[in-house]
Order: C-alpha cells, then sequence, then structure tokens
C-alpha cells in the first residue's frame, strides 16, 4: 500500500510537468499506480481475497501443538499432519510457525571448521524434563555423542549425570560407531574438567583413565564457549525439537529403546542441512580406531552391608541378597538396567533396576531360604528343649536370630546354663536380658552368676560316649497331666 508522502509526491512531480513513465521511475512503483492516484488521490485498495491452503484445515492443530512444545519445529510438524492426511510441503508449515512466533533478527556469526574422518566426536548434556514412578520423580538426561565429520549421532538416556553413567553412555556410542576418534571434545562438566585457570586444564582423573583405554585425547572448550562444539549443540537442539514432542514414555527403557529406532529411522537417514548429505552415508567407519578387546567397567561400583532383613540399601530402595550373607560387606554392580550383586567375585544375586523409591525389590528364592532356614532351626534336638521351656524362651531365640548372634553355640551355653542354675532361674536371667536388650550366651550368664546361686555343686557323671553325655530333656509340660486328670474325673 502507498503512503500518504508517496501520493503527495506524485502529484508534486505530476504539478511541475513529469510525465506518468518519469514519476513511476523515480518514485520506483509502476505506473497503473501512479496513474490511479493522480485520477483519484484518495483511493483506498480493495481487499484481496485471499486464497485457500492446503494448510488450512490444520491451522489449530498447529497451535495445540505450538501451545504444548513452544519449541516444536516445522519437520516434526508435518510428520505429525501428513499422519493426518496433509500432503503439501514444508515450507507453507515454516511461514505459518514464523507468523505465530514472531522471528528473531539477531545472528552472531562465528568460523564453521570441518573435522577429517573419524578425527573427532562432540559431547554434551541435555535435561529433558523428568519421569515419574509411582509417587517418584527422576529427571532424565541425554548424553548427545556425535562424529563430527558425517554427523552420525548417538544418544543414551540417563536418569543420572554420574561419572559412571558418563562413561556407559559414552562406551554405548563407541559400540555403536564400531571404533573410536583421536579427539574427543566436551564442556566444562565436572565429569570431565575438575579444574580451569585460562588455558590451563585439570581434567578429571576417572576420565582421563576412561580415555586412557582407548588413546583419546580430550578437548575442553572455552567457559561459555557453547560454538566451540556447535555440532552437538545442534544435535541436542535437534533431539530437543525432533524427537522429544509428542511422545509418551513408561520408562527409561522405553525411552532408549524410542530414541534409538528414532536414530535409525530419521537423525541418521535424514539430509544434513549443511553437509547437503546423509550422514548414515558420510560415515565412514574405518576412519575410526578400532575399539580395544577388554572394555573398561562403567557400571556404579558399591560396598554395601547386607542388613538383618537379607537386603542392601542402594538408590533409595532396598535389592535382597541370600540370606547367609546378612552381616556380611558385598560388592554392588548397576547400570541403567540391572543391579547385579556378588561375594567375593562371585555373583549371588541379579535385580532389575527400579526407578521408584523405597521399595523393596526381593527374589521369591531368597524369603523361601530364610524360611527353611527358620525351619531347620526349629528343628534341632537343642534347639527344640531349650523351646520347651515356653514362650519366654521362643522370643529370646527370635532375638538372638534378629541380632545374628551363632544360635547353636548359644543356645548350647543357655542349656548348659539351665543344668547349672535351674530352669526357673534361667528364665528369670532371659526376661531381664530381654528387658535390657542384651542378647547373648555371656549377658545371660553374667546375670546368674550376680543374682543365682548353682543349684547343682557337683558336675552330672560323664559317660565315655560323647553324645550321650549330650542329652537333654525337655521340660514337662503340666497342662497335659491336667487333661489326664479331668479325663479320669469323668470316667468316675
Amino acid at each position: 500500500m502507498i503512503d500518504k508522502r508517496t501520493i503527495f509526491e506524485i502529484h508534486r512531480q505530476k504539478d511541475i510537468g513529469f510525465s506518468v513513465r518519469q514519476i513511476a521511475k523515480q518514485l520506483r512503483i509502476d505506473r497503473g499506480s501512479v496513474s490511479k492516484y493522480i485520477k483519484d488521490p484518495y483511493s483506498v485498495p480493495g481487499k484481496r481475497t485471499k486464497r485457500p491452503s492446503k494448510l488450512d484445515p490444520y491451522h489449530d492443530l498447529i497451535r495445540d501443538m505450538l501451545k504444548q512444545y513452544p519449541n516444536i519445529n516445522a519437520p516434526v510438524v508435518l510428520q505429525r499432519i501428513q499422519e493426518k492426511g496433509f500432503d503439501g510441503e514444508i515450507t507453507i508449515i515454516r511461514a505459518f510457525l514464523r507468523q505465530l512466533r514472531g522471528q528473531s533478527n539477531f545472528r552472531e556469526a562465528f568460523i564453521r571448521f570441518e573435522s577429517d574422518p573419524g578425527y573427532q566426536m562432540q559431547v554434551d548434556w541435555g535435561h529433558f524434563q523428568s519421569m515419574s514412578y509411582g509417587k517418584s520423580t527422576r529427571k532424565l538426561y541425554a548424553l548427545a555423542v556425535v562424529e563430527s565429520h558425517s554427523r552420525m549421532l548417538h544418544v543414551t538416556f540417563s536418569h543420572s549425570q554420574k561419572q559412571e553413567y558418563f562413561h556407559q553412555g559414552l562406551l554405548d556410542a563407541f559400540k555403536y560407531f564400531g571404533g573410536t576418534p583421536k579427539e574427543i571434545v566436551v564442556d566444562n562438566m565436572m565429569t570431565a574438567v575438575t579444574e580451569r585457570a585460562g588455558s590451563i586444564i585439570r581434567f578429571n582423573e576417572s576420565f582421563l583413565d576412561f580415555l586412557g583405554h582407548f588413546k583419546i585425547t580430550p578437548l575442553a572448550c572455552n567457559i561459555r564457549s557453547p560454538h566451540e562444539k556447535g555440532k552437538v549443540e545442534n544435535c541436542i537442539k535437534y533431539i530437543r525439537h525432533n524427537f522429544w514432542p509428542l511422545r509418551s514414555f513408561r520408562d527409561l527403557a522405553e525411552v532408549q529403546n524410542q530414541v534409538l529406532t528414532w536414530l535409525e529411522t530419521v537423525a541418521n537417514v535424514r539430509m544434513h542441512q549443511t553437509t547437503g548429505q546423509r550422514p548414515v552415508d558420510r560415515f565412514l567407519n574405518h576412519a575410526l580406531r578400532p575399539l580395544p578387546e577388554v572394555l573398561p567397567e562403567c557400571r556404579e561400583i558399591l560396598s554395601p552391608l547386607v542388613h538383618k532383613d537379607f537386603g542392601i540399601r542402594f538408590d533409595g530402595n532396598i535389592y535382597t541378597v541370600p540370606p547367609w550373607t546378612i552381616g556380611k560387606t558385598i560388592t554392588m554392580k548397576a547400570d541403567n538396567e540391572v543391579v547385579q550383586l556378588y561375594y567375593k567375585d562371585k555373583s549371588i544375586a541379579v535385580h532389575p533396576r527400579c526407578w521408584d523409591k523405597k521399595q523393596r525389590i526381593e527374589l521369591p528364592s531368597h524369603k523361601e531360604q530364610v524360611k527353611k532356614m527358620r525351619k531347620r532351626l526349629h528343628q534341632d534336638k537343642q534347639i527344640v528343649v531349650f523351646l520347651s521351656m515356653g514362650q519366654l524362651a521362643a522370643d529370646y531365640l527370635e532375638k538372638l536370630v534378629d541380632a545374628r548372634q551363632p544360635i547353636k553355640k548359644t543356645i548350647a551355653s543357655l542349656l548348659i546354663l539351665r543344668d547349672e542354675y535351674g530352669e526357673s532361674s534361667l528364665l528369670y536371667a532371659l526376661l531381664k536380658a530381654l528387658s535390657l536388650k542384651l542378647y547373648g550366651a555371656d549377658y545371660v550368664k553374667n546375670i546368674l552368676y550376680q543374682e543365682m546361686t548353682p543349684v547343682t555343686k557337683y558336675q552330672p557323671v560323664k559317660l565315655k560316649k560323647q553324645s550321650l553325655n549330650n542329652i537333654r530333656l525337655t521340660s514337662p509340660s503340666l497342662a497335659e497331666y491336667d487333661a489326664l486328670a479331668l479325663q479320669r474325673r469323668k470316667k468316675q
């Protein structure tokens, strides 16, 4: 639309004798417009009728997508509306998104560089909201590794950025690519760089030890210089805008499965805008160094104590082990999928990793072993004699088991005390030991020594056959005699 100043200038030049052609040339407008405004300076242009677009039926759907994911990009929108029947081109989608968003005019210039095949990989973490497991939530991170020459990409999702998970993500990428580069570019994350003073960099020792297996040289970017690893920065944006929108996941395993499928079907087979080639076609596997035969251990390793509930505590949960390990320190190795438990380098239990919290992950065989142990315990002759003394003895036996005392040895010592002091004195000592939470034969012996007098001054006769010397009789139950007496009375 021509403004009022231009209309005024058309009439001024007409008044001084300029032709329509000359006015149009001077003002750089067409001759038809000049003629129109000479005839009618107050002419109002009519509204043009808008041509229908193939995208019109999808405007509301795109607005909903943009409301849900403000950073969604045109290729993702195209994928989604093609499923609804759209058969147009991506250009009108880009134009509509620019119209809805507006467009930033600021652009910063950087010098772009290219790497030789297999020479460099760039690495970075991206934060992708969180996932819910029951009443718990876990932050979700993606480790992106890109081969700089081809833009071939690998992504590992994790709920942790700890050293072990950083190494595991790199190892997964090396396996995916089938080799390792000569150089790896990282930012100043603590798992890679522990200290920096200008150009002097102190790399994380664990990180250097990991890279030493592959003979890779680390290179750290300058602080606040994301353009120095722009390829992986762009990959994080690409994941965020192309993979992440309009997807749903149950757990970490499903996220990883979906991203691996996306890599194979979208990310690594698309036509890259910078290189003009598909990453999978540009990627030269033979340019990478081969993986070593022995790969480094990348799992999280701890040495937890086995508690009396035959479980170890890890990451807010309890994982069970065989009950014979109670009181022992074992070795635990965990990754994103599995928690494996060892005792003296021998695997004793394997559990799936639980991302919920305050859960008990128990193998049925472990609970069954506890039941069998308790059953064998109550079938022992010495223990049967001890339990014949009544509920007090049974309560004390349970406390001995919980306190991880040597049961058979302790019960044998307590029965010797019964022979020496008598059953009633022993029961008194057991009651006092329970009230003081003292569990063990030595505690009971000390109570008896301080408060009781032995009822027997002479040792019983010892027989040559040692097994006969250990024979003890259970305490008789007076209730049985009362029942017999009542039966006789009824007969009379």
